[in-house]
């Protein structure tokens, strides 16, 4: 395990120079007025010129809340000499990594576990940053006590091979149930599924944000696992960074640039909720600004800087090898599909940002009803390999 030691802690100062260039960038999106400009604040070098200055990002069919940064990023982009960012919807079920490897994407936020799949079937897609812990709470029923009562269950999912459905084959395996036998899996669309909890039935549901925030607001079941708080998921990545392997051989300053704007517009995430939840509210990804609030300020986007994705890659790997969803081993995998090059550079390159005050302590108060206390289905985290 990476060391956890963070220089990002509660307290510390963030530049106004960064502050301003943030927070502006992000006003600019919202509100269309020139902040960056207005505070003499100019975008980083890229490191070159572009080798393309279009660049496209795919959303999955269901869109969660936590993918904010994307959007965020947009003017960012722009910033930095992309004229036309194209954000592109997924068609049925297909998952955003599927369009890189389709050739009608070329960088996006998607959980590691779908891409480690596509991975182990030889597809050219390459991961570059982890972005936010956890994001994902488990509810169960009064049947659903801890992940080991689903043995036996059915389970609705969006779609399988999808995030919702790895993410629970990983809890599941860390249990040492089989997510491949010892569950039966059913797909509805996610509204579906969330109206099939809150009917009493189905026992479980694994809720995004910022469903998981709404049902606990209206007291619907309980939270089994929370994975922003949890241990072991609050130990990984979720999100990562992903691109096409072709983009990024054919145009690595542009990748660089992109991924510069993600990781900017991921600390503004951390640093000021109340835009990118106003920002996901005006695009429609959500009607109720309250929750998408809650979820902004609970989600770990200040980590990016801290935790070793290489981690992410070997926890994941192990639990989905161990149960035949996968083949390849984590060595394999993060030899094949990931980069860490620009990563290492943007670390340097970029200042520090603090911890979001209070933020751990919200999270804590709205998930955990026990002071101090976790969820009931946390884990010990398994031994990296």
């Amino acid at each position: 395990m990476s060391e956890r030691t963070s220089p990002v802690t509660e307290g510390s100062q963030l530049s106004r120079r960064y502050f301003l260039k943030a927070a502006g960038g992000l006003g600019l999106t919202v509100a269309g007025m020139g902040l960056l400009e207005a505070c003499g604040v100019k975008p980083a070098a890229t490191g070159g010129t572009l080798e393309t200055t279009t660049i496209r990002i795919p959303l999955a069919n269901t869109i969660s809340i936590c993918m904010a940064p994307l959007y965020v990023a947009e003017t960012l982009l722009k910033a930095a000499g992309f004229t036309n960012v194209q954000y592109t919807q997924a068609v049925g079920t297909d998952l955003s990594v599927g369009a890189l490897v389709a050739g009608t994407g070329d960088i996006t936020m998607q959980f590691s576990g779908p891409s480690m799949l596509y991975l182990d079937a030889g597809k050219p897609v390459t991961m570059l940053a982890g972005v936010h812990v956890g994001c994902f709470v488990l509810f169960g029923s009064s049947q659903i006590q801890q992940i080991s009562d689903l043995k036996g269950k059915t389970i609705a999912v969006a779609q399988l091979g999808g995030a919702e459905h790895i993410y629970l084959s990983s809890m599941l395996a860390n249990v040492s149930i089989d997510p491949t036998k010892d569950v039966t899996w059913t797909t509805s669309p996610v509204p579906q599924t969330k109206q099939l909890f809150i009917d009493g039935k189905i026992d479980a549901i694994l809720a995004f944000p910022p469903t998981a925030q709404e049902l606990q607001a209206r007291r619907i079941g309980h939270v089994v696992v929370n994975s922003m708080m949890d241990q072991p998921w609050s130990d990984y990545f979720c999100c990562m960074v992903t691109v096409s392997q072709a983009f990024l051989q054919k145009n690595p300053v542009a990748t660089k640039a992109a991924l510069r704007a993600i990781l900017q517009a991921t600390d503004i995430c951390a640093l000021q909720p109340e835009r990118p939840a106003k920002l996901m509210v005006d695009k429609g990804f959500s009607t109720n600004y309250e929750y998408t609030l809650a979820a902004m300020q609970q989600i770990p986007y200040n980590r990016w800087r801290v935790y070793n994705p290489e981690d992410t890659i070997r926890f994941y790997a192990l639990l989905l090898r161990g149960v035949g969803m996968i083949k390849s081993t984590p060595d394999e995998l993060i030899k094949q599909g990931t980069d860490w090059t620009f990563l290492k550079q943007l670390k340097a390159e970029l200042p520090a940002t603090p911890a979001p005050a209070g933020a751990l302590a919200a999270t804590r108060n709205l998930f955990c009803p026990v002071p101090g206390g976790r969820g009931a289905g946390a884990q010990q985290s398994l031994p990296k390999g």
